[in-house]
């Protein structure tokens, strides 16, 4: 899902500009990103098998495409071999060591000193375009039903409007959970502001929520990510460790403190593209040795500032 949502501003810029028609090859995990006219016209749901990919690649071939665009990172084979058999006029692609499948190509910039997103927006260059980065971010919209469920939420468990702050537990691995009682300390600490706490997590992690909110904190959980989305919202400021979510975040202007694993790895951290942000990051591949006072010491001045604002 943060794949999808990093290169949601490219083709946002590429419709726009052009206002050609979008073809997104995407997987059935990750596809509903790009539901939205401003981001594509079409959707092709990949199956990696190969009866799937010579389909594909039929399918290809008959919609006569102008351009093809590989925005993989590194060489994906697969990838390759659809490109390689596309006959498509142009093939964008970066510059790697399978080039030559490529008709055009466009440098990689430095992974470790830029952003995903910044680097994904070299593509710009393959149309001719440029672009003000300060005025791009990440594309994402929620529907109207999801916001219903998020507001009656609310409603229900939190009436009392005031700042609202979103504990995020879940990351997707075991390595990125930072801890029961560290997220219990978190709370504690939080307290003693005026405010109100929402733990969020993913269904699968509910009984670790349960636990760390001891059911005094209300809990939102949903297996639907629009409605997750739309809560995202809803908050003043997200607590979480590295996950999509910091790129929905960023779509909707919500400060984010981020727990961040960088393990043997000098690329630039996925932080969100444009929301205002501090983080912790770990050079150990799990956030388990993360110690509470560690993040305390960074995070509570980080959040009183916004707090502080907030209340003005």
């Amino acid at each position: 899902i943060g794949d999808a949502l990093v290169s949601t501003p490219l083709l946002k810029e590429i419709k726009t500009k052009i206002g050609c028609n979008i073809y997104v090859l995407a997987s059935k995990s990750n596809y509903f990103i790009f539901e939205n006219r401003q981001l594509s016209d079409e959707i092709i749901i990949y199956r990696k098998n190969l009866k799937g990919i010579s389909a594909l690649i039929k399918m290809i071939n008959e919609l006569k495409f102008d351009a093809i665009v590989d925005l993989h990172d590194d060489v994906s084979s697969t990838v390759s071999y659809i490109m390689a058999f596309s006959k498509s006029i142009y093939k964008f692609g970066l510059k790697k060591e399978n080039s030559k499948i490529y008709t055009h190509t466009v440098d990689k910039i430095d992974s470790s000193k830029f952003h995903v997103v910044d680097r994904m927006l070299e593509f710009l260059k393959l149309f001719g375009l440029r672009t003000d980065h300060s005025k791009i971010n990440i594309v994402y919209s929620y529907s109207k039903e999801a916001e219903g469920k998020a507001n009656f939420f609310l409603e229900k468990h939190i009436p009392e409007k005031k700042f609202l702050i979103g504990i995020n537990i879940s990351a997707g691995s075991e390595a990125r959970f930072w801890g029961i009682q560290n997220f219990k300390n978190l709370i504690a600490d939080l307290t003693d502001y005026d405010l109100n706490i929402l733990l969020m997590c993913a269904e699968n992690d509910l009984t670790k929520a349960v636990e760390i909110s001891g059911r005094k904190i209300p809990i939102f959980y949903r297996p639907i990510f629009d409605e997750f989305c739309a809560m995202i919202d809803q908050l003043d400021l997200l607590f979480t460790p590295d996950t999509s979510i910091v790129h929905i975040a960023s779509a909707f202007d919500i400060p984010v403190f981020g727990l961040y694993v960088k393990y043997n790895t000098n690329n630039k951290i996925w932080s969100p593209y444009k929301s205002r942000f501090n983080c912790i990051i770990t050079e150990e591949p799990t956030l388990h040795n993360v110690k509470y006072e560690e993040v305390k010491q960074k995070f509570i001045p980080f959040f009183k500032d916004i707090y502080h604002e907030r209340a003005n």
